[in-house]
């Protein structure tokens, strides 16, 4: 486990103050229903830009939004043609947030590889063990030595990258009373477990450790001699485009994945211009001070809330070369590109366990 409290010796990214109460949600046992041909082909599109490194954001059955943006990025990378707003008959930014829109003819891309787009899952005992109560105070919530999952729904819905009234609209009237052994419908991803992130393993094994205070340290290398060596960080660099909320991976200038941000506000922007990879931090600790967040000033009152999904940073911490200021996970992946953040780049837990796997410290960051 790594902390980048002491790294960050004085409270430091500035973060929105995230809400760590439980997910209500509906009651019963009922089946789910079987999903409409229009809802099944957007979460094939969406898994298939998923599982390509593309990412739509959470999965929920609708297009627009970041599954338009994650389409043409994808298409771009691929040399197909960008799809022209009248092709897809979509404006997202002139849409609700839950308008399903028509699909654009995606013949191009063979998207029947994802199949079954829907599977069944049976609940574990580790699932269960993922859960835990979570106060609603920060006093209380840095009395906690793990900050976990409010609830095996939103565990659940985590694990699938979806959106938790999409998982409803899947499985009606079960998700509250979910218990070990039940059975719920969720979309076919490469399912995201927060047990395995503290064994992640990383590009050349560099690491932000309790007692480095400016260099990442390097760890022996416990690579395979017979894999292929990792990219080198000049092969690789990272753009976020503050302009559409997308983070964008380029290996030897071709364009590899891209993934859905949150970025600063107008108050607390986020630092434009270009900056490198420090290290990383699995599983990071967090020093919270209520006065820094909201004024910029260091207070006198800080609170140390240890690691867990439900951490205000999430379960992974990219330190920029600039102090305090990172590319890390969250504990709301709702607030995705639908709020700001206060200086910090926000990725969801799942994305930002995936951006980690394939940047390493000197990578270069650019923020425009």
């Amino acid at each position: 486990m790594n902390s980048f409290a002491l790294f960050f010796p004085h409270g430091l990214c500035l973060l929105s103050l995230i809400s760590l109460l439980p997910v209500s949600a509906l009651e019963t046992d009922a089946p789910a229903p079987a999903a409409t041909s229009e809802i099944e082909a957007t979460t094939r599109l969406q898994i298939f830009l998923d599982r390509a490194n593309f990412g739509p954001g959470k999965i929920d059955g609708r297009y627009g939004g970041f599954t338009e943006k994650a389409l043409t990025l994808y298409r771009q990378s691929q040399g197909l043609p960008v799809l022209k707003a009248e092709d897809s008959d979509s404006a997202s930014s002139k849409t609700t947030e839950n308008a399903r829109l028509p699909l654009p003819d995606l013949t191009d891309m063979n998207l029947t590889k994802i199949s079954p787009v829907f599977i069944d899952y049976h609940v574990t005992e580790a699932d269960l063990k993922t859960v835990g109560e979570v106060p609603s105070t920060i006093p209380e919530i840095a009395k906690l030595d793990w900050i976990p999952y409010a609830s095996l729904s939103e565990a659940l819905a985590e694990k699938f990258h979806s959106d938790l009234d999409f998982l409803r609209e899947l499985n009606p009237d079960k998700l509250e009373t979910l218990k070990v052994g039940d059975v719920i419908r969720v979309p076919n991803v490469e399912a995201f477990d927060v047990t395995a992130v503290k064994d992640m393993p990383l590009l050349d094994l560099m690491e932000l450790s309790r007692e480095d205070s400016e260099e990442p340290k390097e760890k022996e290398s416990q690579a395979d001699s017979t894999e292929p060596p990792p990219p080198a960080a000049t092969d690789l660099a990272v753009k976020v485009d503050t302009s559409d909320s997308m983070l964008k991976l380029f290996e030897k200038g071709k364009l590899v994945a891209a993934y859905p941000v949150t970025i600063g506000s107008e108050q607390t922007q986020s630092p434009q211009g270009e900056w490198k990879i420090r290290g990383i931090a699995r599983l990071p600790d967090f020093r919270y001070d209520r006065s820094f967040l909201k004024t910029g000033e260091r207070g006198e009152k800080t609170y140390l809330i240890k690691p867990g999904p439900n951490n205000m940073v999430g379960v992974v911490w990219i330190a920029l070369n600039k102090r305090g200021i990172g590319l890390h996970g969250t504990s709301e992946p709702d607030t995705i590109g639908r709020s700001t953040s206060h200086g910090c780049v926000r990725l969801a837990n799942w994305d930002i366990v995936r951006l980690a796997s394939k940047v390493r410290a000197g990578v270069k960051v650019s923020i425009h």
